[in-house]
Protein backbone atom coordinates (compact mmCIF):
# COMPACT_ATOMS: atom_id res chain seq x y z
CA UNK A 1 0.00 0.00 0.00
CA UNK A 2 1.39 3.38 -0.90
CA UNK A 3 1.35 6.35 1.46
CA UNK A 4 -1.09 9.19 0.93
CA UNK A 5 0.27 12.70 0.62
CA UNK A 6 -1.62 15.96 0.70
CA UNK A 7 -1.05 18.47 -2.09
CA UNK A 8 -2.04 22.13 -1.88
CA UNK A 9 -4.53 23.41 -4.46
CA UNK A 10 -7.32 25.99 -4.66
CA UNK A 11 -11.06 25.38 -4.51
CA UNK A 12 -13.03 27.86 -6.63
CA UNK A 13 -16.77 28.26 -6.08
CA UNK A 14 -18.65 30.42 -8.55
CA UNK A 15 -22.28 31.40 -8.04
CA UNK A 16 -24.01 32.76 -11.13
CA UNK A 17 -27.39 32.76 -12.80
CA UNK A 18 -28.43 29.65 -14.68
CA UNK A 19 -28.39 31.54 -17.94
CA UNK A 20 -24.70 32.45 -17.35
CA UNK A 21 -23.65 28.88 -16.47
CA UNK A 22 -22.42 28.04 -19.98
CA UNK A 23 -20.15 31.10 -20.01
CA UNK A 24 -18.53 29.99 -16.74
CA UNK A 25 -18.14 26.38 -17.89
CA UNK A 26 -16.54 27.53 -21.15
CA UNK A 27 -14.16 29.77 -19.19
CA UNK A 28 -13.12 26.84 -16.95
CA UNK A 29 -12.51 24.65 -20.02
CA UNK A 30 -10.39 27.34 -21.69
CA UNK A 31 -8.37 27.75 -18.46
CA UNK A 32 -7.56 24.03 -18.55
CA UNK A 33 -9.62 23.04 -15.51
CA UNK A 34 -10.07 19.26 -15.59
CA UNK A 35 -13.45 18.99 -13.87
CA UNK A 36 -16.19 20.63 -11.86
CA UNK A 37 -19.38 20.02 -9.90
CA UNK A 38 -22.61 21.97 -10.52
CA UNK A 39 -25.19 22.50 -7.80
CA UNK A 40 -28.53 23.67 -9.18
CA UNK A 41 -31.42 25.67 -7.74
CA UNK A 42 -29.65 27.52 -4.90
CA UNK A 43 -31.37 29.20 -1.98
CA UNK A 44 -29.82 31.42 0.67
CA UNK A 45 -29.49 34.80 2.27
CA UNK A 46 -27.16 37.53 1.10
CA UNK A 47 -26.83 41.29 0.88
CA UNK A 48 -30.22 41.54 -0.86
CA UNK A 49 -32.02 39.39 1.72
CA UNK A 50 -33.35 35.84 1.47
CA UNK A 51 -33.44 34.23 -1.95
CA UNK A 52 -35.41 31.07 -2.59
CA UNK A 53 -34.42 29.31 -5.78
CA UNK A 54 -37.25 28.27 -8.07
CA UNK A 55 -37.11 27.22 -11.68
CA UNK A 56 -37.91 30.00 -14.09
CA UNK A 57 -40.61 29.64 -16.75
CA UNK A 58 -38.05 28.25 -19.20
CA UNK A 59 -36.80 25.65 -16.67
CA UNK A 60 -33.51 27.51 -16.31
CA UNK A 61 -32.09 27.50 -12.78
CA UNK A 62 -32.17 30.98 -11.27
CA UNK A 63 -28.82 30.40 -9.47
CA UNK A 64 -26.19 27.69 -9.73
CA UNK A 65 -22.89 27.03 -7.96
CA UNK A 66 -19.97 25.64 -9.93
CA UNK A 67 -17.22 24.13 -7.77
CA UNK A 68 -13.78 23.22 -9.06
CA UNK A 69 -10.28 22.47 -7.79
CA UNK A 70 -7.25 23.88 -9.58
CA UNK A 71 -3.72 25.24 -9.32
CA UNK A 72 -3.14 28.87 -8.44
CA UNK A 73 -2.08 29.59 -12.04
CA UNK A 74 -5.45 28.41 -13.30
CA UNK A 75 -7.21 30.55 -10.66
CA UNK A 76 -5.44 33.57 -12.18
CA UNK A 77 -6.73 32.65 -15.65
CA UNK A 78 -10.28 32.12 -14.36
CA UNK A 79 -10.20 35.47 -12.55
CA UNK A 80 -8.97 37.21 -15.70
CA UNK A 81 -12.08 35.97 -17.51
CA UNK A 82 -14.50 36.50 -14.61
CA UNK A 83 -13.50 40.10 -13.85
CA UNK A 84 -15.10 41.77 -16.91
CA UNK A 85 -18.04 39.36 -16.66
CA UNK A 86 -18.78 40.29 -13.01
CA UNK A 87 -18.57 43.99 -13.89
CA UNK A 88 -21.72 43.48 -16.00
CA UNK A 89 -23.47 40.46 -14.43
CA UNK A 90 -24.48 39.31 -10.98
CA UNK A 91 -22.47 36.58 -9.29
CA UNK A 92 -19.69 35.92 -6.82
CA UNK A 93 -16.45 33.92 -6.71
CA UNK A 94 -14.99 32.25 -3.60
CA UNK A 95 -11.43 30.86 -3.48
CA UNK A 96 -10.17 28.64 -0.66
CA UNK A 97 -6.88 26.93 0.10
CA UNK A 98 -7.38 23.16 0.24
CA UNK A 99 -5.32 19.96 0.28
CA UNK A 100 -6.08 16.91 -1.83
CA UNK A 101 -4.79 13.37 -1.52
CA UNK A 102 -5.01 12.33 -5.19
CA UNK A 103 -3.30 15.04 -7.17
CA UNK A 104 -3.57 13.08 -10.44
CA UNK A 105 -7.36 13.65 -10.39
CA UNK A 106 -6.85 17.41 -10.71
CA UNK A 107 -3.85 17.73 -13.04
CA UNK A 108 -5.08 16.32 -16.34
Amino acid sequence: MRNLYLHELKKVEIICTGEDKDFVLDLLEKAGVSGYTIIHNLSGKGSHGFYEGQLLFNEEDPLVMIISVMSEEKVDAVFAGMTPFLNKHSGVVFVSDIKVSRLEKFNK
